[in-house]
């Protein structure tokens, strides 16, 4: 059945949110919590699931650790945001339409895309078939059922950034009888300052973890993987957290977008080639003036306020103001006892204050329980979600040139 869904008042303007991750919910309950008693304006999210997933805290749910379930829908209540669940197969630019699940189609006048990255197994022979991801809580509950089983044997994590290096060292920690070995292009934390990655060497040292800097996964296989060289380590069990790749609806709906397909946005968050569109989080290519952005939560949800931000000046008739943002910190567990906290400059480069231990674990878990009651306070007061650095003269400097 092909269904094309009435959307309110016919002179109601409709803003659809793609994407209920860190960023679109961000960017849904903003807007919806500002425009709710103005009327005249209907925000939908449209997610896959119902449940939030805390992707921060995904290398705990591949442990076997329960979090709490945490749900879109309940979050929206009381905002007039609207939820609907459907995997979003198409993007129509030009009739400015989605379709969901193949037979539902969704008209907006505005569109925040907000859909994710997820692991890069394509990249690799064998990583699709063979390995585990952490793309979301399913992937991750069916990882722990895997450990949980093996009793023994080899698991080796692809890939040594943060989500690599959190996860080794929480595998490590919960199951002492396996051999966890970490193998990445670059070392654990080569973006920390030296003391600060010395510590988290340390500590994965300590937790028994075997680091392999300066590989590269050539294939994985059934029972193994093998390395660029030929050599092979053998693994019960593969996590693969090298790399992500987004979306390919955007690229297909014809949306301007960079090498990586994510869509290249203007200083508003508006994409260069169909302004109705904004881009917010993984899915958006967003130019500082220290260079293109990351994705990560502590910028994801920026974007996703930014942008409720400049729609709803746009529809009071005002231009929005440009998008800046200005890193602050690198925070990483190391097991649930221990963690180290790098503080940045605005570029993401290292400044000397570090914290370690208990200190940074509080810290740590400070950050990754916000985001959800940082959100039930966007309802109640739209403006405290507001408030994130802004860079000083790391973004203003090229701005003005």
């Amino acid at each position: 059945m092909n269904a094309r869904w009435e959307t309110g008042t016919a002179n109601a303007h409709h803003v659809v949110v793609l994407g209920a991750g860190y960023a679109g919910m961000a960017a849904a309950v903003q807007l919806a919590a500002r425009v709710k008693r103005r009327g005249g304006v209907r925000v939908t999210v449209v997610n896959a699931q119902e449940r939030f997933t805390e992707r921060m805290r995904l290398h705990m749910t591949a442990t076997g650790q329960r979090l709490a379930g945490l749900s879109v829908p309940e979050l929206l209540e009381g905002t007039g945001a609207r939820f609907v669940r459907g995997w979003v197969t198409a993007v129509d630019a030009d009739a400015r339409t989605v379709r969901i699940d193949d037979d539902r189609v969704l008209p907006y006048d505005t569109l925040v895309y907000g859909l994710g990255g997820v692991a890069d197994t394509s990249a690799v022979p064998g990583a699709e078939d063979h390995a585990y991801t952490l793309d979301g809580a399913q992937d991750a509950e069916l990882l722990a059922d895997r450990l949980a089983r093996l009793g023994g044997g080899t698991v080796v994590v692809a890939g040594s950034g943060l989500t690599g290096t959190e996860s080794a060292a929480e595998i490590a920690e919960r199951h002492p009888e396996l051999d966890v070995v970490l193998l990445g292009r670059t070392e654990p934390g080569a973006d920390m300052s030296p003391k600060a990655k010395a510590y988290l060497h340390a500590a994965l040292d300590r937790l028994g973890v075997r680091v392999r800097a300066g590989v590269e996964v050539a294939k994985v296989l059934p029972g193994a993987v093998e390395l660029a060289g030929g050599e092979t380590v053998a693994a019960d069990a593969v996590l693969w957290t090298s790399g992500t790749r987004t979306s390919p609806l955007a690229a297909a709906a014809g949306l301007a977008v960079d090498e990586r397909g994510r869509i290249v946005t203007d200083a508003a968050l508006r994409s260069v080639s169909h302004p109705e569109v904004y881009a917010i989080g993984d899915a958006a290519a967003v130019r500082q003036g220290y260079g293109v952005m990351h994705g990560t939560c502590q910028g994801g949800m920026p974007t996703g306020v930014h942008a409720a931000l400049s729609i709803d000046r746009v529809l009071r008739g005002k231009q929005p103001k440009p998008f800046r943002f200005g890193y602050y910190h690198t925070p990483v567990s190391l097991g649930r006892g221990d963690a180290v906290v790098q503080f940045t400059r605005p570029d993401g480069s290292p400044r000397r204050i570090r914290l370690t231990g208990r200190a940074a674990v509080r810290y740590k878990e400070t950050v990754t329980a916000s985001p959800w009651p940082t959100y039930g306070r966007m309802k109640k007061m739209p403006a405290s979600g507001a408030f994130w650095p802004r860079g000083g003269r790391f973004t203003r400097v090229r701005e003005a040139r």
